[in-house]
């Protein structure tokens, strides 16, 4: 199965802003990246998008119909959501930043816990759409997570996958 990975465009947040599943505004212009994006996936694959607008603008730039999924969502941040990361309490974050695979963020979730939900949403993909062509527009966490998944990478080491805004990455499930 031919899967396109494609993680939104910049978004308004300035830079040191924790947003997971906060949603949060694109960066204008966001027109020539979509476009740069449109040219290098397939014109026939299902799309798949996180609820969030960041992904589904774009989702829906890519195609008139689209599958909305929440298990492709970011990973919750929980009470760090649109804080500054350097604003975090060190006895919050150092145990998660010691372990962030396991700990979970206070009232959000932990890496394990993200890769759970997208693990499942492979298997689905692979039951139900297993000959397509599929594009997921979603989120660098996510994108970090099947990353892992399929090369058999520990999630502790997720962050050498780089993923920057706009990427599109081709793999074979």
């Amino acid at each position: 199965m031919e899967v396109y990975l494609v993680r939104h465009t910049e978004t308004t947040c300035e830079k040191g802003i924790c947003y997971g599943q906060s949603d949060v505004d694109l960066k204008e212009p966001f027109l020539e990246p979509f476009k740069s994006i449109k040219k290098q996936i397939s014109s026939d694959a299902i799309v798949f998008s996180s609820p969030l607008s960041r992904c589904m603008l774009l989702a829906n730039y890519l195609s008139p119909s689209i599958s909305v999924d929440s298990r492709l969502m970011e990973m919750n941040f929980g009470d760090w959501e649109m804080k500054n990361w350097d604003a975090i309490p060190e006895a919050d974050f150092t145990p998660w930043m010691t372990d962030f695979v396991n700990v979970a963020v206070p009232n959000g979730e932990s890496f394990v816990a993200l890769h759970h939900r997208v693990t499942d949403f492979l298997a689905t993909l692979v039951s139900e759409y297993n000959s397509k062509k599929i594009v997921i527009v979603t989120h660098a966490g996510v994108i970090r997570s099947i990353l892992c998944a399929i090369s058999n990478l520990p999630l502790k080491d997720a962050f050498t996958n780089k993923v920057d805004f706009g990427a599109v990455i081709k793999i074979e499930l």
